[in-house]
């Protein structure tokens, strides 16, 4: 198996923002991107559920040869990431420790508001790695269950995005957040209406690129780096790097060359629900 493959996983074409920091920090590094799109949203899902799926997309990626998985997922982050540690050996990192770490370091009067799946608020794991990092911090969670649909219907910054974002933001204004973590890796596409809507005191965390660069720092201590770096690679159109849906292919591929202003390369439709499990590592 080669050096120098990173899988990275989500319900869907929010973990974009995750990958285009692997591709700016890591341009080394081949990118295999799964997402579960016939799934999506994973917020409503049960724990079950999220280790199943999150399980067979491992499974898979590791037999595609990912050699260091990043979890670009919050709602797996937080629900499935421990249990899928004991069962694979290879190395996992998750959104929600990098993200909170970063919430605290960015927080003027330590009022961290949270913005996530229900599966995410449900399972309080922002709230819980903040206050261990930092106890007298307040967390205000909420659920925001119609952004991933929104994000997903390419409606980012419409009227009825405003509406929904104003309904689940102002009570988290009026209570004095400075700082908000977009606790889902889909949010990042609204940050425009969203800060519009916050204001310019209230700091907007991304957990991806705190992510990216913990995952950088233990691919270098692992030596999963590639032997041959004369040649980096950068974009998603870069030879070697493949994305695998589970829906249909082409309004995913739509979303990558919107976001990522390139063409995707090769996006293949795989279908996991029946695959037989295998053993990664």
């Amino acid at each position: 198996m080669a050096q120098g493959t990173v899988g990275l996983f989500d319900s869907g074409v929010g973990g974009l923002t995750v990958a285009a920091e692997v591709f700016r920090m890591l341009p080394e590094q081949r990118v295999i991107y799964f997402g579960d799109t016939a799934h999506v949203p994973y917020g409503g899902r049960s724990v079950n559920e999220l280790v199943t799926l999150a399980d067979r997309i491992i499974s898979f990626l590791c037999t595609q040869g990912a050699r260091y998985i990043i979890f670009a997922c919050n709602t797996s982050s937080a629900v499935s990431l421990q249990v899928l540690r004991d069962r694979y050996q290879v190395p996992m990192t998750g959104l929600i420790e990098p993200g909170a770490a970063e919430a605290v370091r960015v927080s003027t009067a330590g009022r961290i508001g949270v913005i996530a799946t229900e599966a995410t608020v449900r399972a309080g794991a922002y709230a819980r790695a903040i206050k261990e990092i930092s106890p007298d911090c307040e967390v205000f969670s909420k659920a925001t269950p119609q952004l991933v649909p929104l994000v997903e219907a390419g409606e980012i910054d419409t009227p009825r995005a405003e509406g929904v974002l104003r309904a689940y933001l102002e009570p988290l204004k009026e209570i004095g957040i400075d700082t908000l973590i977009l606790g889902c890796t889909h949010y990042p596409f609204l940050r425009r209406p969203i800060a519009r809507i916050l204001g310019t005191g209230v700091r907007l965390v991304d957990p991806a690129a705190a992510t990216v660069r913990a995952a950088m720092l233990n691919i270098r201590r692992l030596g999963l780096l590639p032997g041959d770096r004369s040649h980096p690679k950068t974009g998603a159109n870069s030879a070697g790097h493949l994305f695998y849906v589970s829906g249909p292919v082409g309004p995913f591929a739509s979303v990558v060359r919107r976001f990522l202003g390139c063409e995707p390369g090769l996006v293949v439709q795989v279908n996991l629900d029946h695959k037989p499990k295998t053993t990664g590592g």
